[in-house]
């Protein structure tokens, strides 16, 4: 390492958010390449709204780490989206390269927050959306 290398505090009033996004899963970077020297890493904050979702979307190659920090989440997957997990405050969740899904708010009134950590960038591959009739248990906010 460079005498120069140093760390680098991205502060929480500064995340970046011209990075992949899907929808109203809104996300934005707190290390990678967007604003660190980071190359190999994309870790940031990731929030739906009440009741809001993300379209279906996969990552390329990247491999997903998540941590729920608040709220109940739930990512949709499989034929038709029909299989689920369900997260909530402290779980991690793991989601592999290459694999459609949908993520969700369950809650209509309280916010879903969690940190994403993936490898090597945040790749964002939207794909054709699916009504909300197809998700078992999914319903908008008013």
């Amino acid at each position: 390492m460079s005498s120069k290398t140093v760390p680098v505090v991205t502060r929480g009033t500064a995340l970046d958010d011209s990075t992949g996004q899907s929808g109203d899963c809104v996300r934005k970077s707190g290390v990678s390449p967007q604003n660190t020297p980071a190359t190999k890493i994309w870790f940031g904050q990731v929030s739906n709204g009440p009741g809001f979702r993300s379209p279906p979307h996969h990552h390329g190659e990247a491999e997903t780490g998540g941590y729920v920090l608040n709220g109940h989440g739930r990512i949709y997957f499989g034929e038709n989206y029909q299989e689920y997990v369900d997260m909530t405050d402290g779980d991690f969740v793991f989601v592999p390269p290459h694999m459609p899904h949908v993520e969700v708010n369950m809650s209509v009134t309280e916010p879903l927050v969690w940190l994403t950590c993936r490898t090597p960038d945040n790749i964002v591959v939207n794909l054709p959306e699916v009504d909300d009739s197809l998700l078992s248990g999914y319903r908008r906010s008013e």
